[in-house]
């Protein structure tokens, strides 16, 4: 315990005071306090303190900002000075002296009090000092001292000479102790508020908000326009004044336009604004030291303080319960003054009452109180008058502080610059791939990773892209006023272009960016039945939502909003939940249509979040009539009590001669199953309405929804259509998928965290309805991109058990021409890699497929017969994976076709030691691969490795004649392959003949084909060759079709001359006309 030797409090007072303890003040002006001694906890020397402080002049004294003293020597190091800013000089704060009675001071204007130590004190703790003591002494500093030190408290006049000093740069917290729980302090906080949410850590790489922070426009606001009524006609779509000033962060706290001080100040937004974020951003800044003008930052989530309720607790109980750290400094929280910054985030959710029947005045931070009580009384600069206070709130809770209380409102107006959405995304998308998660996931590393984010030439294309299509004004650009929405862009094509986490799914991403924007939101604090901000949306915007499907429309007329909104309102209650609605959360859901033509026409922020609240709303049932809601909890009922009541019938029945009893009991009986039936017939329509939507011909021939939601962000490269043309049909092809998403467990959690829950049991009987609709349905022979679209509602629906039931007839896997990017990839490998069942044949032709995507692939295809990999430039690199593929144990493919792929002999030479060790492939086709002479050599060498080949097709490969007669005479050896093809290779007259002459030297051996036309009949097939390269000979690549019709010219004349009968010969002859006449078209020789 702490003992105070020695202690002097000495104060130089004006001349000819009135004493009010009866004496007088010694002509040099000085009056000095009695020394204490044995000074410990317990303050034994109370009473000689209280009689001093009597003897003092005048009323009272005030704690305000510290600044350096003019005390010279080892004294100005601790030495500081106080001095009063109450708007009345001569009176100031209550004073507590150790017994807690209130004693008066008075302190003129413009006079102060130093205080200084002696060479070798330290600062006490609050907890060595006691709350009492530290509220005495004048609630100043408080110093320990060893026998040989003195710590001093001086009281100057106000006269001229002893004005306080201009500067005010001295140190606020001078004590070793207390700057270290300062500077622990910034860390915790900092420390918290880098830990970025979980649906931040999909991005994969490391950055912290620093690196991808974008502040937003915000614009200084008239308390005056706040209390004007929205317009009710614009549905609250009004862009912010352009005559407002912007303010940025730093100058949120400088003197307004009269020059008085701002102490308070009141930041709202709309949801999604990027309030949570600004705050964030603030609190860091000043934990790293970029917001010097305040010492002390304290944040309080009003959200943690409204779940506190009434209980009573004190100021600085709620800023120790919360920051450890400050404990030792709350007694100087006090003098701190200006420099102390309260942040209150989300006040929306505080029922304040500023009436002092509601809340008494407070004035002592150690006082315990509600917490709503505390904050009233900060706000009404009673409780801490020179602290700064910063408020975050929605629009609709402005009114909760009385304008005289704020010096500065601000709206948060979101990126209304198009520069600012620019910025973010170029932020954003431009993180590297690789490094450690921001919340300690595993990495992702980039290795052989290939994907849209793997190099910065592929992220600047892509941001190149995106903005371009902001720079058209185009409705993405509507979109991304709100920061949150950017978010989602940037989460969407992420998901689309980068390697995708596992578990993660497109409905998770929009049930994570809803929580992010919802979680806890609730839409009238004040409101007894507490409904969720999220509940309210999914069951007014996922009505307009899912009448917008079924009648296949995107805009919507203020009427059909107004239609949706309105429905069903009767009270005065639910008309102020409306209102709170529109201000804070319609503009989030809605944006102006900005396409020509449709001006006054509102459409979703984004399309798919259109979709998406349609799904939700089915999913919820909040489509269903009242009979159809009911209908479940009275067959429940009347099932649990008929049990009980029909055997207490069957009793009476045999005792009493009653003919209605039979009846009831019959009755009872039958009323669970009408009811279950009319249950069922619900489920049974929403699951048929989903299955026809899936499987509608008329989107057949569309892209296939991952790439819709491509195109739909980042713009469609051509020529828009015009305004005057006829609209083509809209596409609702993600409102089934997202229904099936939404059904998955994980996604139920979320909602039912913002108050939409979803029963187990309604989601296993909507999933049993909609299996045996995909059953009878899905068998259908789909195009690729259908096909896709059908495999991504199993990936969205994360059930493996379902999808494996009902794709077991699933026998070919048709998806040519699909682009595969990482996430179609994901989707496959995820819904098919864990069947059980074989797949006949896999087509992945023309699908721009990577290493990386032969990886993630690497399930499917091993439980494939045939695989067909054409046109898809893979190259050496890939065939280390096709290596490892047919090396593998499971391997099941007998047909493995690589053609049009540029492998060349380096890929080639990894092909063959895959095949050495296989058992399963018997056709293998490396037509156009690049392999030259050097490849086919390779072959040659090496083909006695494998015993199973049966086909082998090399045509088309550059080889001249030397290596392709090494390879025909290995072949011939090989004891099972039985066809080589080598047509439209760079083989002479004579090499054809000597190749011919080996195929039929012997019986047996495999048969060599060295012309495409040997055998078949060529005039059935070459018209409409032919005429498909006539059509198309403007939009292709005229050289390298010049340097087919070459080849083949030439395999036709040399057929002509090998073949003896007159009718082939005329054949080919006619075919080699017409291949003449498109050469001349094209500038060839045609010879």
């Amino acid at each position: 315990m702490a003992q105070w030797s020695q202690f002097s409090l000495s104060v130089p007072c004006p001349r000819n005071p009135d004493l009010s303890g009866g004496d007088q003040v010694p002509n040099r002006g000085t009056f000095h306090l009695s020394e204490f001694r044995g000074l410990r906890k317990g303050f034994p020397g109370t009473e000689t303190f209280e009689q001093d402080l009597k003897r003092l002049v005048g009323a009272r004294v005030v704690a305000g900002a510290c600044s350096p003293s003019p005390l010279g020597g080892r004294e100005a190091e601790a030495g500081g000075y106080l001095e009063s800013r109450s708007s009345r000089p001569d009176w100031a704060t209550m004073v507590k002296t150790p017994s807690l009675q209130k004693q008066k001071t008075t302190l003129s204007q413009g006079s102060r009090i130093e205080v200084g130590t002696r060479p070798g004190s330290d600062l006490l703790s609050q907890d060595e000092v006691g709350p009492p003591f530290a509220q005495g002494l004048l609630g100043l500093w408080f110093w320990k001292s060893t026998p040989a030190t003195r710590a001093f408290i001086r009281h100057h006049g106000s006269s001229a000479d002893s004005a306080p000093p201009s500067s005010r740069h001295g140190r606020l917290f001078p004590s070793a102790s207390a700057t270290e729980a300062i500077q622990q302090h910034r860390q915790n906080l900092a420390e918290w508020f880098c830990r970025l949410p979980r649906e931040e850590r999909q991005f994969g790489p490391t950055f912290a908000l620093d690196t991808v922070h974008v502040d937003p426009v915000i614009r200084e606001s008239n308390p005056d326009q706040l209390l004007h009524p929205f317009s009710e006609s614009a549905l609250e779509h009004q862009p912010p004044q352009a005559g407002l000033p912007q303010l940025a962060l730093s100058q949120l706290f400088d003197p307004d336009a009269c020059g008085r001080r701002v102490q308070t100040v009141v930041l709202y937004g709309t949801v999604g604004t990027g309030k949570s974020t600004l705050v964030r951003k603030m609190v860091l800044d000043w934990c790293h030291g970029r917001l010097p003008t305040f010492k002390l930052l304290i944040p309080f989530s009003c959200v943690d303080l409204s779940s506190l309720g009434s209980a009573p607790a004190s100021l600085f109980q709620l800023v120790a319960q919360r920051y450890m750290p400050l404990k030792q400094v709350l007694p100087l929280m006090a003098v701190t003054g200006s420099r102390l910054l309260f942040v209150l985030h989300g006040l929306e959710h505080l029922n304040l009452d500023f009436r002092l029947s509601g809340t008494g005045l407070c004035s002592d931070p150690e006082e315990p109180e509600a917490p709503a009580a505390i904050i009233v009384n900060l706000l009404r600069k009673y409780m801490l008058p020179e602290a700064s206070i910063l408020v975050t709130t929605r629009p609709s809770a402005i009114g909760r502080i009385p304008s005289k209380y704020v010096g500065r409102y601000g709206e948060i107006c979101g990126f209304s610059d198009t520069n600012l959405q620019k910025l973010y995304f170029q932020l954003r998308l431009n993180q590297p791939d690789c490094g450690d998660t921001a919340g300690g996931a595993p990495a992702v590393h980039c290795g052989d990773t290939a994907g849209v984010f793997a190099t910065p030439a592929q992220r600047d294309n892509l941001v190149q892209m995106l903005s371009r299509n902001l720079e058209g004004h185009h409705q993405i650009a509507a979109a991304c006023f709100l920061p949150s929405y950017c978010w989602l862009i940037c989460a969407t094509l992420h998901f689309l272009h980068a390697p995708t986490t596992a578990g993660q799914t497109l409905t998770s991403i929009y049930t994570s960016f809803l929580r992010l924007n919802f979680s806890g939101e609730t839409l009238d604090s004040t409101d007894p039945s507490n409904l969720s901000l999220m509940a309210y949306a999914a069951r007014t915007m996922g009505k307009l939502a899912y009448q917008g499907v079924t009648s296949r429309k995107t805009y919507f007329s203020e009427e059909d909003v107004r239609g949706c909104l309105e429905a069903g309102i009767k009270t005065e209650e639910e008309f102020q939940l409306l209102h709170i609605f529109r201000r804070d959360a319609l503009r989030f859901f809605l944006a102006p249509c900005v396409e020509p033509g449709r001006a006054g026409t509102f459409v979703f922020t984004v399309p798919a979040m259109q979709e998406y609240l349609a799904a939700l709303y089915i999913v919820l049932g909040l489509h269903k009539t009242t009979l159809q809601r009911v209908g479940k909890e009275v067959a429940e009922l009347v099932g649990r009590v008929g049990e009980d009541v029909s055997l207490v019938l069957g009793i009476m029945a045999k005792l009493l001669p009653l003919k209605a009893l039979p009846l009831l009991f019959n009755l009872l009986k039958v009323v669970p199953r009408v009811f279950g039936r009319m249950v069922g017939n619900s489920q049974k329509a929403v699951a048929q309405a989903m299955v026809l939507e899936m499987f509608r011909e008329e989107d057949y021939y569309n892209d296939d929804v991952l790439d819709q939601m491509g195109a739909s962000i980042l713009g469609l490269e051509g020529p828009r259509r015009h305004p005057d043309e006829p609209p083509e049909d809209e596409v609702f092809e993600l409102f089934p998928i997202f229904m099936g998403g939404l059904l998955s467990a994980h996604n139920r959690a979320v909602l039912a965290q913002l108050g939409c829950p979803i029963k187990n049991l309604d989601a296993l009987e909507n999933a049993q309805a909609i299996k045996k609709k995909l059953g009878k349905l899905g068998r259908k022979v789909l195009p690729p991109s259908e096909l896709l679209d059908h495999l991504f509602f199993h990936y969205e629906f994360q059930n493996q058990r379902f999808s494996a039931e009902v794709l077991s007839s699933l026998r070919q896997l048709n998806l040519a021409g699909v682009r595969m990017t990482p996430v179609k990839c994901t989707v496959v490998a995820a819904v098919l890699g864990s069947g059980r069942h074989a797949l006949d044949e896999v087509n992945l032709a023309s699908c721009q497929l990577d290493p990386a995507g032969l990886r993630t692939l690497m399930p499917v295809f091993l439980r494939t017969r045939k695989l067909g990999l054409q046109l898809n430039s893979l190259g050496p690199k890939a065939c280390k994976d096709l290596r490892n593929l047919l090396l593998h144990d499971q391997c099941q493919i007998t047909t493995l076709r690589l053609s049009n792929n540029p492998l060349t002999a380096a890929g080639v030479a990894l092909l063959m030691e895959g095949l050495a060790g296989n058992t399963s492939v018997t056709h293998l086709s490396l037509l156009h691969t690049g392999l030259g002479d050097e490849g086919l050599e390779l072959l040659a060498a090496q083909l006695d490795r494998n015993r199973q080949l049966q086909e082998l097709n090399v045509a088309y490969n550059g080889a001249g004649d030397t290596a392709a007669l090494a390879l025909a005479r290995a072949a011939r050896e090989h004891p099972s392959l039985e066809l080589l093809h080598l047509y439209f290779n760079e083989l002479s007259s004579e090499g054809r003949q000597v190749l011919r002459d080996l195929g039929g030297a012997a019986e047996g051996g495999a048969r060599v084909v060295v012309s495409l036309t040997e055998g078949t009949a060529v005039s059935e097939y070459w018209s409409v060759i032919l005429s498909e390269v006539q059509r198309n000979l403007n939009s292709w690549d005229r050289a390298r079709v010049q340097r087919h019709l070459e080849l083949l010219l030439r395999d036709l004349e040399d057929s002509r001359s090998a073949t003896l009968n007159p009718w082939r010969k005329a054949q080919l002859l006619r075919v080699e006309g017409e291949v003449r006449t498109l050469l001349e078209r094209l500038g060839g020789s045609g010879s």
